[in-house]
């Protein structure tokens, strides 16, 4: 680890994952230096990198003192991000991907509305950038969302849902690290979007939320990254399996917090909505081995209740009972 000069606590620690980023790291790096928020520390957490992306973060690292550097044997984005955790001295923190930019005033933005408002979470609008096409696509269209006030974590959560356009993803704030360490809340290793039940049960335990409308961070989209790699056969059957088990884990987030904050009808519709996204695959599938696999797998792990106890709505209603015929008729053929 390449450690900073002793100082004292920065405002902001941001959390970098890392693995074979290749020359998207640079561009990377240009824009998290090249932020207005001086008061803050960047740690990359090297996940066994074998594409020179280690070395180069350590040269950073020798070059700006508040750049520090954590090599671990590749783990997986989860282990990394706790990593980073674990030796994070901020007040806040946020955890960019390394293969992502963002508008020089994005943390200053950030800090600045959590520090005037006493702020647990601070999140802002983001944007899509496609790469082949070099098309953007705002996350959440202002006429959709705009700013808000301070609410709690669940108002706004429920809020963002309905939109029908927010993502669970940890890029898009930056939050009180206190209070994710009096959760203990961290990244389970292993599990492909863990994003979404840490930001839920985050926002259910978050006190004052505020969201700018204003887009500062831009993602960027390419063949390359794990959730839009193609996948079929065994392997699409065991990467449906998290979506299997994030479906389980928000329902017990529901669960555990029903007598602390309210539970919308949002929180229980999206719970349908990441089951219903394993159906679509079934169908997508082109081998009829593993789209059995997977029917068998949604059966046992009774994710088919889990869908009917959460529909929220007329439309996913509709949309539950269509896709719930369609693979009963698939099962028995």
């Amino acid at each position: 680890m390449t450690m900073p000069p002793a100082q004292s606590a920065p405002l902001l620690s941001l959390i970098i994952p890392m693995f074979n980023a290749g020359s998207d790291f640079t561009v990377c790096m240009q824009a998290l230096l090249a932020q207005t928020l001086s008061d803050m520390e960047i740690i990359i957490v090297d996940d066994g990198s074998t594409d020179g992306s280690g070395e180069r973060a350590d040269a950073y690292a020798q070059q700006h003192h508040h750049v520090r550097v954590v090599h671990q044997a590749n783990g997986g984005v989860s282990r990394a991000r706790n990593a980073g955790l674990a030796v994070a001295r901020g007040k806040y923190v946020s955890f960019p991907d390394a293969d992502d930019t963002m508008d020089p005033a994005m943390y200053q933005t950030l800090v600045e509305m959590a520090e005037r408002d006493n702020l647990d979470v601070a999140q802002c609008n983001a944007e899509w950038f496609f790469k082949a096409s070099q098309q953007v696509k705002p996350l959440i269209p202002r006429d959709r969302l705009t700013s808000t006030g301070v609410l709690s974590g669940s108002e706004w959560l429920n809020k963002a849902l309905q939109t029908r356009r927010y993502m669970h993803v940890v890029w898009l704030g930056i939050y009180r690290r206190e209070l994710i360490e009096q959760l203990q809340l961290y990244f389970e290793p292993g599990l492909h979007h863990q994003d979404i039940p840490w930001t839920t049960e985050l926002m259910l335990n978050a006190k004052r939320v505020r969201y700018t409308d204003k887009i500062f961070y831009r993602y960027h989209m390419h063949d390359a990254s794990i959730s839009n790699r193609k996948r079929t056969g065994q392997r699409n059957v065991e990467y449906q399996r998290h979506y299997l088990k994030i479906a389980r884990l928000l329902e017990e987030i529901n669960v555990r917090y029903r007598d602390k904050v309210k539970i919308y009808p949002s929180f229980h519709a999206q719970i349908t909505h990441e089951a219903l996204s394993v159906c679509h695959c079934i169908r997508r599938e082109p081998e009829e081995s593993a789209r059995l696999a997977m029917i068998e797998d949604l059966f046992a792990t009774q994710t088919h209740k889990r869908m009917l106890r959460n529909a929220r709505g007329l439309r996913q209603w509709y949309q539950l009972l269509l896709w719930l015929s369609r693979i009963y008729r698939w099962r028995k053929k």
